[in-house]
């Protein structure tokens, strides 16, 4: 299955690292043209050098994705460098993990909020587009109980509802909405890879519950998402579909 997105516009909130990084780059090496943020300008500038490497238009800009200000700001500059939107991936989070106002506030304001706001100034460019989608990134903790991340745990739940609503929503107007829920991901300067050695006991309980004995790669998500929004899922909607390696079996 070879992906073609030659002629799209991808935005990528939260792209410059991680998860939001290959997403980026595989959208980039499939042909679209693709616009990230984040709030820190280093990552920015060397994930968008790489996408502009692809031989693709490249954009970027700084943007607290907690602020509706900056966002409002972001997608319309991000439509105008590309020539609009096609697919929107709201990738971006706060990691609010413990159950204190510090955690709640920054999982509300980016996990939720921000792919509230992005979704919204995005929709007059997905609506011009054909063909367009919006994938949502969640987590599998959004699925169960956590008694050491409730609030990251309840507003990936939150997500993974807002994504059924906006595609009830979306639908009459050709624009599906999906989500992926990861399993455990590690990349280098990860959260991942920073517990293996600072909490060695939670990295080997985790790495005990994936029957492939592995944590995923950043790649390994990104090619979800660019395959629900490309035409081979143009029949997909209101789904989340779980990249967990088994995780959740465990």
């Amino acid at each position: 299955m070879a992906f073609d997105f030659k002629g799209k516009r991808v935005v990528v909130c939260g792209g410059s690292r991680g998860i939001g990084r290959s997403i980026a780059l595989g959208f980039a090496a499939a042909g679209a043209g693709v616009s990230i943020c984040a709030r820190g300008e280093d990552g920015l500038k060397a994930t968008a050098a790489e996408i502009a490497a692809r031989g693709v238009v490249s954009h970027y800009a700084p943007c607290d994705l907690a602020s509706a200000e900056a966002i409002a700001g972001y997608i319309p500059a991000a439509a105008k460098a590309l020539g609009g939107i096609d697919v929107l991936v709201n990738n971006a989070s706060g990691f609010g993990m413990g159950d204190d106002e510090a955690g709640w506030e920054k999982g509300l304001n980016v996990d939720v909020m921000a792919t509230v706001r992005a979704s919204r100034a995005a929709l007059t460019y997905l609506e011009a587009a054909k063909g367009a989608s919006i994938v949502n990134i969640a987590s599998i903790s959004g699925y169960r109980a956590s008694t050491r991340t409730p609030a990251y745990a309840a507003v990936k739940a939150a997500v993974i509802q807002y994504t059924t609503s906006q595609a009830a929503a979306l639908a009459p107007k050709g624009i599906r909405v999906n989500c992926v829920a990861p399993g455990s991901i590690e990349f280098p300067g990860g959260t991942w890879e920073a517990r293996r050695s600072a909490d060695p006991a939670l990295y080997n309980k985790v790495l005990s519950a994936i029957p492939f004995n592995r944590l995923g790669t950043p790649e390994e998500i990104a090619n979800v998402v660019l395959f629900l929004a490309s035409p081979y899922a143009s029949w997909v909607t209101a789904q989340t579909v779980t990249a967990d390696g088994g995780q959740l079996l465990g």
